[in-house]
């Protein structure tokens, strides 16, 4: 009866949200395009099938997800498993953290791999370049990115240095690339940095964060526990104008090599 309720109040709640996006198209359809609804009944079909669906999903969130980040997180970073001792550690070791970095970059690609929205834009993304930029290029490359800012975030926490380092640094990186990447990239390069930040990654990154920092000794949740989604956006934007770099100046290598031995 207890998930019932909870799946009941979750529903009820869903739809409180959802209304107002619902009024919003149908004041602007009728009243301001006066236009029907094409294909009524399949958008109320359509409709009903998005508000369960957001309703299972944000209470699977709760019962699971959310749980499940923090209870890995804890565990990895438990003295007893990292020092081998139950005694309050005086000083972290951020070397003895590995298994904690494995396990922020791994859950960062596994969970970006699976993103939605990664998912829509890698396909848009292939469908208006004809082929040239491949969807399992694009989502490799932003989940590549998201595992290593993923991880590095995990380190900030630990070591607890300032976050504001790694965003200004990471942003000068990013200003200095976009004055040289290719002009075709960038935007799409911008795009799956957001993208990255969305239904399956911040629950779990943010849970991880949060009870990461709870079980380090001298970290402050409130503090140190936010700050990894921040990674996650940034550092795909990196990867992603890299990876195009990089193939412009593979094929600029390849035209000059074939105009050297046609010339030859």
């Amino acid at each position: 009866m207890e998930y019932i309720y909870d799946i009941s109040r979750t529903l009820l709640s869903t739809c409180r949200d959802v209304a107002p996006i619902i009024i919003l198209i149908t004041v602007f359809q009728l009243l301001v395009l006066r236009q029907p609804f094409p294909k009524l009944r399949r958008l109320i079909i359509g409709g009903v099938y998005v508000i369960i669906g957001l309703a299972l999903f944000l209470a699977g969130l709760e019962k699971a997800l959310f749980p499940l980040g923090k209870i890995m997180a804890t565990q990895l970073s438990d003295p007893a498993f990292i020092y081998g001792t139950k005694q309050v550690v005086a000083q972290v070791d951020w070397t003895a953290y590995g298994w904690v970095y494995l396990f922020a970059a791994m859950i960062g690609f596994a969970t970006t791999i699976a993103e939605p929205s990664l998912i829509a834009v890698a396909y848009k993304a292939s469908e208006v370049s004809a082929g040239t930029i491949s969807q399992w290029g694009l989502r490799l490359t932003v989940a590549l990115g998201v595992a290593f800012g993923i991880s590095l975030g995990t380190f900030r926490i630990i070591t607890g240095t300032p976050l504001y380092i790694y965003i200004l640094a990471g942003y000068l990186i990013v200003i200095v690339q976009t004055i040289f990447a290719p002009k075709s990239i960038i935007a799409l390069a911008y795009d799956s940095g957001g993208v990255t930040t969305s239904t399956v990654t911040v629950p779990l990154v943010a849970s991880l964060g949060l009870g990461l920092a709870a079980t380090v000794p001298g970290r402050n949740p409130a503090l140190d526990g936010f700050g990894l989604i921040a990674f996650a956006s940034l550092v795909p934007i990196i990867t992603v104008m890299g990876y195009a770099q990089f193939m412009q100046w593979s094929n600029q290598r390849k035209t000059k090599s074939m105009e050297k031995n046609n010339a030859l």
